[in-house]
Parts: C-alpha cells; sequence; structure tokens
C-alpha cells in the first residue's frame, strides 16, 4: 500500500509541475501580446496624444486634413487670466457722474501668449481703461452693448499683442463681472 501512495504522490507532483508550466505558459503570452499592443499603441502616436499618428498621417499625403488634426491634437487646455485689479472707469457723460466696473478674464491656449500677456499687461490695461472710458451708459446697458464692448475688448488686447509678440494669441475674452452704475 505504500507502494501506491508513492506511486500517486509523484503522478501529483508530475501533474502539479506540467500545470505551473502551463500557467507560466499563459502568463508569458499574455505579457507578449499586451507589449506587443502596448508597442503598437506607442508607435501609432495613440498613447502620445496623436503626435506620431498625425505626423504619420502627413507622411502618407493626407495634406490639410491630417495638418488640422495635429494642430487639433498639439492644442494646450485653455489657460484663463484674470486682467486684476477689475476695471472701473468713469462713463462718457458729462452731466451725470456713473461708472462702470468690469472683471475681465483672457483666455488662450499658447503658454508663450500667457507669459506675453502678463509682461505686457500695462500696455493692455491701458488700452482697455481708454476703451471702456469712452463708452456711453446707454449703449453697454443691453445684452448687445455689452457683446459689441467684448468683442472690441477681444480685438484690443489682440492688438496689442500682435504689435509686440507678431501674434493675436488670445482666442476670446470674458466679463466675470460687469457692474454699471
Amino acid at each position: 500500500m505504500a507502494d501506491d501512495e508513492d506511486k500517486d504522490l509523484a503522478e501529483g507532483k508530475k501533474g502539479s509541475g506540467s500545470m505551473k508550466l502551463v500557467i507560466v505558459a499563459v502568463v508569458a503570452a499574455t505579457l507578449v501580446a499586451t507589449g506587443g499592443t502596448f508597442g503598437v499603441l506607442w508607435f501609432t502616436g495613440a498613447l502620445s496624444g496623436g503626435k506620431a499618428a498625425a505626423e504619420g498621417q502627413q507622411a502618407h499625403g493626407d495634406g490639410a486634413a491630417g495638418a488640422e488634426e495635429a494642430e487639433e491634437k498639439e492644442q494646450h487646455p485653455p489657460t484663463y487670466i484674470a486682467l486684476d485689479p477689475p476695471f472701473v472707469v468713469n462713463f462718457d457723460n458729462p452731466t451725470v457722474a456713473r461708472f462702470l466696473q468690469v472683471k475681465v478674464q483672457v483666455m488662450t491656449r499658447d503658454p508663450e501668449v500667457a507669459k506675453a500677456i502678463e509682461e505686457h499687461m500695462p500696455v493692455i490695461r491701458n488700452n482697455l481703461v481708454m476703451l471702456f472710458s469712452g463708452q456711453k451708459y446707454e449703449e453697454v446697458a443691453t445684452r448687445e452693448g455689452k457683446e459689441r464692448l467684448r468683442k472690441q475688448t477681444l480685438a484690443e488686447i489682440r492688438k496689442v499683442l500682435e504689435e509686440r509678440i507678431g501674434r493675436p494669441g488670445v482666442e476670446d475674452v470674458y466679463f466675470t463681472a460687469f457692474v454699471m452704475q
């Protein structure tokens, strides 16, 4: 009987050894497949934000469509820069003292433009004070008037940046507070 137990033990060890071999083979195959998938994703640019994929499309002659996709994928997230402190100006009104207080934020996706805005803040603020103080109360009191002023503000900031760094660089401007009195 002891011989039978020894045989069973020996066979059990052989079975568990082959089971370990199967497990190791499955794990190795999974690692190889995962590594291959990772390699394909890496080289096609799917893991690097699409830059390599966009370059590959351009190389294959996709032309303008490939360039637009590359540009979109390379865009940075938006950066909002507050033009602090808020602007406070008198309205252009000789008979009644009226005031305008505006908080302005500028949106760009270019880190260099964000630095340029900070660097040229005195010029930007000067031009906006001139713009805001030249407004008439009645014109800015409407939603359309505020929107027109917002567009003029954007144009003024773009003009300053175009003069100073050679490109407008600002996508939009937002009034985060607008008080008329």
